[in-house]
């Protein structure tokens, strides 16, 4: 039996932290009471074995859960919200970024910090039921490290319609933490066995109800139906009086109180999925040969043609053109032998095909054609083919960098036959039979079995054909494969047959059930089949290949169908690989590269509802923030007024969507005093972020071109210059740590000041509900009570219910700022108010603000950094260069600068950069005579450390001395555009810590910030 491998999890990741913290963020200080009510059901007498539902504790919907929704929506940049809609809160994670691990953990925390015990998910289809319970028990030592032994799969149950009794004992009448997994179609019918009477008289759907579970729903999008009436499913949600609802998914039809973003984009930019390579059929079209593609008639009546093209020095690649009659082929692709005496013949017209003579005869290709002669059956053919050459050169560069991982080719079919066919001799279907073909071959060919010859013991079996390639499909009782009926024209796994889901639903379950193995090198299993009905059950990690075959159509793969193969991979030692240069997942396309990447670009965008109109909130706040308006104005209150604003110039409409031009903001006058007071960097910053987002797409690599090389430049190996980089690199390497003198007296007389105004004005307060509904008798003479009326109330309290003790409170900000314990009793026994402390939610607020002081002073207390002996950076991570594709040189909106070989200056060829300031700035550097020897630092290669967190600067510079000598270094932090008085205070101390840490390993080290080349140059007195 192969080895199961444990996935480690990690507890400290960033975005996944702060996922679970916006929602646990909300309830701070929302007022929270047991529920005492005895419940009765006068329809039934209750059973002697049967106890009472135990309801949720019950909170308070009031202003003080808005008011927490604000400050979560500010703290993630989304605009802040003016209502609650009905406890709805939405929370959008990019597939593979660890949803199911987030909403998990937060009702671990939501348990743990307000006791809240009746937790139902609801999912949408068997295939994602079937993670969640994987998820459960992957999780459950992880979880138990973290809560002190509470064992999530304890706690947690999947509802199964056959014995729906369970429900009561596990769920409602439970007084323990209880968490249902359940799919949608189990309750949103009338018809359902939990909306129906029992023999007992017993409805379990009104005890369900009566306990206000909290609710969350993964994918809601598949449950809210396409039209504007509510779903039967959503209304089916809203039936069952859920405390609340927490909806998690990358691509929501609507956002309820948005309270967490992070979104494809996000996701691609910060490394936490995998990027995308796309490899194509058409790609393997041999260079020597005269390629032409009609590639579409232009609205300028062209006709724009794809064909092969050189320039001079450069590789052949493919490139467009817009032609007319007499257009000459061999001038166009720079005078390539094979398009000699290939002209245009006629004008282009829509409804024609377009002419082009070769001298002996003419092509006539219509739009979307090709000349390239391949079939259908090659087209099969060589997908797979690049498939296994991409899944060995894949495997061989991973464990050759050190990396113990075993990877995965995942291919999606469309039928089931085509792997397995009962009526061929040897029962193999047309796609099996010619994998193992050009499997054979391949292993045999010395160019592709190097994997094999290098790591023998890793891959034993490598010629047992039989146990390299399976395929998992839907299978019947017997768990034999079977077609899904109708899976083609349905296309909706919520629209198929009882008995076909069934079917599915085994299928995943046999996927699941090898999920921990298959990344074992001890399994040999590496090249998988599976329907395309079968998708969402994929979601190993280690898929870095992905094909979808499909015969007599181009179709791209979507993003669902991607988003299998774009987790993180995991080692052998389940732990995760965040290695960017290896985390690519490779699709190979039945398809031209230009129009994959553009459909899959699209399809991204529109299942993430993207538009590059919309004023978002995130780029209100980053203009605020960078325009030196001072953090504490950035509030959720600043946002509201600037979008205002904004609405009442008619510069955006209600939908946040631009009316004008972006740069037509500085038309506008402000009328609020702190916009006015920054108006002119605000519009600025405006204006940059709103174009940088209409350049925003996720990048997909054209894997048909030979990679860019961005090593160093040639002189480099120059014994000079080896020289030069060798003094460098002696004044990089040395880390140091800084050294803190802190005033403690004016420290906690900061604390206390500010302490005290933060007190001074907080009360402890309960607020309740208020239901006032009046008595009437309707048409038919019946007592009844009208509508409710809803209001709250508040009751203020001059102490809290639990009184914390002097010695809790201390010990809480202790291990929230590692202050010590004399330092903090001194703060506090100056405190006018200090019994409010014992209220947790406005001892967290003083807490953050003591930790933010102490930041403050550390970093103006800063007398000096010292080297820390035997402690040093590496070169390679110093000086590691930028990895760049062709696909970023040809895209207008990359700030990549190429440079100048010829000035022998900059240390590598291409340099990626932030904006076209910086771009200017390293054009300017290349082409300065007395720069000796210059480089972009990578972020994250070398670090400062500061009170403030890790500091990366910019650049690092060798200048010409007044005596022609490379005595002077130079190391820059650049804030393009920026004046001193711009920079934040945070910019400020980070910039203080850089000078300070140069100073203290080398003399002869200069530390600048610099907002332009000038301004670069005047600093450094030339």
């Amino acid at each position: 039996m192969s080895k199961r491998i444990a996935f480690q999890f990690e507890e400290g990741l960033g975005y996944q932290k702060d996922a679970i913290e916006s929602v646990v963020g909300l309830f701070k200080g929302v007022n929270r009471q047991e529920d005492s009510a005895i419940y009765r059901n006068i329809t039934r007498a209750r059973q002697i074995t049967e106890g009472d539902p135990v309801r949720n504790p019950q909170i308070v919907t009031g202003t003080r859960l808005l008011n927490n929704l604000r400050e979560v929506q500010l703290k993630n940049m989304l605009f802040p919200d003016n209502q609650l809609e009905n406890n709805n809160f939405t929370i959008e994670m990019e597939t593979g970024t660890g949803k199911t691990y987030v909403y998990l953990r937060t009702i671990l925390e939501l348990h743990k910090t307000y006791g809240f015990t009746k937790f139902m998910i609801v999912v949408p289809t068997i295939a994602i039921r079937k993670g969640v319970e994987k998820s459960i028990e992957m999780l459950r030592e992880h979880f138990m490290a973290l809560y002190d032994g509470l064992d999530l799969k304890k706690h947690a149950f999947v509802y199964n319609s056959s014995t729906p009794k369970e429900i009561s004992s596990k769920f409602v009448e439970t007084r323990d933490l209880s968490i249902a997994v359940m799919n949608i179609q189990a309750f949103n019918k009338q018809t359902n066995k939990l909306r129906q009477e029992d023999e007992y008289g017993q409805v379990l759907w009104d005890d369900i109800q009566y306990i206000n579970p909290i609710v969350i729903i993964d994918e809601p999008q598949k449950i809210e139906g396409a039209g504007k009436k509510k779903s039967a499913s959503l209304e089916a949600i809203e039936m069952l009086n859920p405390l609340f609802i927490l909806r998690y998914s990358a691509t929501h039809k609507r956002l309820y109180n948005q309270v967490y973003k992070l979104d494809s984009y996000d996701a691609y930019q910060n490394n936490l999925v995998k990027k995308i390579e796309v490899k194509t059929v058409h790609g393997t079209i041999s260079k020597d040969y005269p390629y032409v593609r009609y590639v579409e008639f232009t609205k300028d009546l062209h006709a724009k043609i794809e064909i092969f093209h050189v320039e001079q020095g450069g590789a052949i690649r493919t490139k467009t053109f817009n032609v007319r009659r007499g257009a000459n082929l061999y001038e166009l692709s720079g005078s390539l032998e094979q398009y000699r005496n290939m002209i245009v013949q006629e004008d282009p017209h829509q409804l024609k095909k377009l002419k082009i003579g070769t001298g002996d005869n003419i092509i006539e290709l219509g739009i979307g054609d090709n000349n390239s002669g391949i079939s259908e059956s090659d087209i099969i053919r060589i997908q797979i083919r690049l498939a296994i050459r991409s899944h060995l050169e894949k495997q061989l560069k991973i464990l050759r960098q050190g990396y113990n991982i075993k990877i995965l080719t995942l291919f999606f079919i469309d039928a089931v036959h085509k792997f397995r066919d009962n009526t061929s001799p040897d029962g193999r279907g047309e796609y099996l039979r010619i994998f193992d073909e050009e499997y054979a071959a391949i292993i045999e060919d010395s160019k592709w079995n190097q994997l094999f010859t290098e790591y023998p013991s890793l891959f034993k079996h490598y010629k047992d054909i039989l146990k390299v390639r399976e395929g998992y499909f839907a299978v019947d009782k017997n768990r034999q494969a079977v077609e899904v009926e109708n899976w083609e024209s349905i296309m909706d796994e919520q629209k198929l047959k009882q008995k076909s889901q069934e079917d599915v639903d085994r299928g995943i379950e046999l996927i699941l059930e090898k999920k921990d193995e298959l990344i074992s090198f001890d399994e040999p299993l590496a090249f998988i089949f599976s329907h395309s009905a079968l998708r969402e059950g994929w979601d190993n990690p280690n898929v870095f290949t992905l094909c979808t075959l499909k015969r007599g159509g181009s179709e791209i793969a979507k993003k669902q169908e991607i988003g299998r193969g774009l987790r993180l991979p995991v080692d052998t030692n389940g732990t995760r690989c965040t290695n960017a240069e290896i985390n690519e997942l490779t699709i190979i396309a039945n398809d031209y590269y230009d129009h994959f990447a553009a459909a899959l670009q699209n399809d991204f965008n529109e299942q993430a509802g993207f538009n590059k109109d919309e004023v978002t909130a995130d780029i209100i706040y980053k203009a605020l923030q960078q325009a030196g308006i001072p953090d504490e104005k950035v509030t959720a209150e600043l946002v509201d007024i600037f979008r205002n604003e904004l609405l009442q110039n008619k510069f955006i409409n209600e939908k946040n969507q631009l009316t004008k031009n972006a740069k037509d903001i500085r038309s506008i006058e402000f009328t609020d005093d702190t916009l006015k007071e920054h108006s002119q960097m605000i519009k600025e910053k405006f204006v940059e972020h709103m174009i940088a987002k209409g350049t925003k797409k996720i990048p997909v690599k054209n894997g048909d071109e030979a990679p860019v090389d961005n090593g160093p430049n040639s002189f480099m190996s120059e014994e000079s210059f080896v020289q030069l980089l060798k003094e460098l690199s002696a004044r990089m390497r040395k880390r140091t740590m800084y050294q803190v003198k802190i005033d403690q007296q004016a420290f906690i007389d900061s604390c206390v000041t500010e302490l005290n105004d933060l007190l001074r004005y907080k009360k402890i307060r309960n607020e309740y509900e208020v239901e006032t509904g009046k008595a009437t008798f309707n048409d038919q003479q019946k007592f009844m009570l009208a509508e409710a009326i809803q209001q709250y109330e508040h009751q203020d309290l001059s102490v809290q219910w639990q009184k914390k003790s002097d010695f809790e409170i201390i010990n809480y900000i202790m291990y929230h700022t590692f202050l010590p314990r004399l330092a903090i009793y001194k703060i506090l026994s100056r405190l006018d108010r200090k019994v409010l402390l014992s209220n947790q939610d406005i001892l967290d607020i003083a807490t953050q603000r003591i930790n933010a002081i102490l930041k403050e002073y550390k970093a103006l207390g800063i007398t000096e950094y010292q080297t820390i002996d035997g402690y040093v950076f590496s070169d390679k991570t110093i000086f590691e260069a930028d990895s760049i594709d062709l696909t970023m040189l040809d895209d207008a909106t990359n700030y990549i600068y190429k440079t100048n070989p010829s000035n022998r200056r900059a240390m590598y060829k291409y340099y990626k950069l932030d904006s076209n300031g910086e771009k200017l700035f390293a054009e300017q550097l290349d082409n300065d005579p007395n720069v000796l020897l210059f480089t972009k630092l990578k972020k994250g290669g070398f670090v400062i450390d500061t009170p403030y967190g890790e500091y990366s600067p910019d650049w690092t510079v060798i200048y010409r001395a007044e005596d022609n000598t490379a005595k002077l270094y130079f190391i820059i932090e650049t804030k393009i555009d920026k004046e001193n008085k711009d920079l934040s205070t945070v910019e400020r101390q980070k910039i203080r810590c850089g000078e300070l840490h140069f100073k203290a390993v080398s003399r002869d080290v200069i530390f600048h910030w610099a907002n332009s080349y000038r301004d670069f140059m005047n600093k450094i007195g030339k």
